[in-house]
């Protein structure tokens, strides 16, 4: 049997500032890396708020095992209220981003409906067949699979 192959998918924040969101996928796990939204360009007018977009995610809700959020800038976890409510999953974050989500998910009234893993600042976890670590003041996390792995970075 084939191993499964590893897909990174930028679903925002790739060449803008702001809306930082990607999606990691190897055979049927998928995680989640941030949550952000941008502010708009002068020429958008009348929008307040821009958010990735998630049409693969739905398209593909039963692979995701949840949202790791690196920290808690709004480019990283500003799109929470607006994308929870259609794949509702766990978030994991380190004690201080989940301060800072709890904030936000309280004013949505979202925050008891979502489950937050409160993950030590160098602490690892495990969702599906990867294998999380966050990385103590780096704003990154790395990703383990198989015997290979990829730091992703918050910024």
């Amino acid at each position: 049997m084939a191993k499964p192959k590893l897909k990174i998918v930028p679903l925002g924040g790739l060449g803008e500032i702001g809306k930082n969101m990607m999606s990691v996928e190897y055979g049927e796990d998928i995680i989640l890396i941030d949550c952000g939204l941008m502010f708009p360009e002068e020429e958008m007018l009348g929008i307040d708020l821009v958010i990735p977009d998630i049409t693969y995610v739905l398209e593909n809700r039963e692979k995701v095992r949840g949202i790791v959020i690196t920290h808690g800038h709004e480019d990283h976890i500003g799109a929470l209220p607006y994308i929870l409510p259609q794949i509702n999953v766990p978030i994991y974050c380190t004690k201080l981003t989940q301060g800072l989500i709890s904030v936000k998910l309280k004013e949505a009234k979202l925050l008891h409906q979502t489950k937050i893993n409160v993950i030590p600042s160098d602490g690892t976890f495990k969702l599906g067949k990867l294998k999380v670590d966050f990385i103590r003041s780096a704003i990154a996390c790395r990703i383990r699979w198989d015997w290979l792995s990829r730091r992703l970075s918050g910024r």
